[in-house]
């Protein structure tokens, strides 16, 4: 899948990238029966776990970050999805207690059984035991959802989901920031406003 076809998607991508340290989160509280909880210490740095016990099995690991790499794969700019962590943010995503998160984990466990479930029709194997024209045969079947199959719908679904949370991964770390050529968030000694050519083609000046 071309990397800069996904760029068109990322904007569609809910999820947020602050919340997370490399190999960790940063959350907006933990879970409790009466609701969240109380804010954690921002300045603290968190294991994976340590908020709320993460979702993904070794296995779900393994096939998580194969799918991640078929929608974002290395390339001569930037490492793939996988490489970057796109596999624990998705996990920290998909275990977190709020309710978009539960519906989200949800969503990918059943599209990994899926996954699992159409590569063994076809092949007798897992998703993740196909070799690279098998998994993009299956990812091609479901990876627009607008036009899949009326059967394949909620896989299709699943795939939307995951790409944006693919995405979301991706494009909000150093390399995917500079595969886009973001310049933002660049310390300045000084700022002297906005130059005036460009407040006098906005009419300000």
């Amino acid at each position: 899948m071309d990397r800069r076809t996904t760029i068109k998607w990322v904007m569609a991508a809910s999820a947020a990238w602050p919340l997370f340290k490399a190999g960790g989160a940063r959350a907006a509280a933990a879970s409790s029966e009466l609701g969240y909880g109380t804010d954690p210490n921002l300045l603290k740095s968190y294991r994976p776990g340590e908020l709320w016990p993460l979702t993904l099995t070794t296995q779900q690991q393994r096939l998580a970050g194969i799918l991640a790499d078929i929608i974002i794969p290395a390339d001569k700019h930037s490492p793939s999805a996988s490489a970057v962590g796109a596999v624990e943010f998705i996990d920290e995503w998909v275990s977190a207690p709020y309710p978009k998160h539960r519906r989200d984990r949800t969503t990918v466990l059943e599209g990994f059984a899926w996954l699992d479930a159409e590569a063994a029709r076809r092949s007798g194997r897992e998703f993740a035991d196909l070799g690279a024209s098998g998994q993009h045969a299956i990812c091609t079947a479901i990876c627009d959802e607008s036009s899949a199959a009326a059967e394949l719908r909620a896989a299709a679904h699943f795939f939307s989901v995951y790409r944006d949370l693919t995405a979301a991964a991706f494009y909000s770390t150093p390399a995917g920031r500079k595969d886009l050529n973001y310049i933002g968030n660049v310390p300045l000694a000084r700022f002297d406003g906005p130059p005036p050519a460009l407040l006098k083609n906005l009419g300000l000046l």
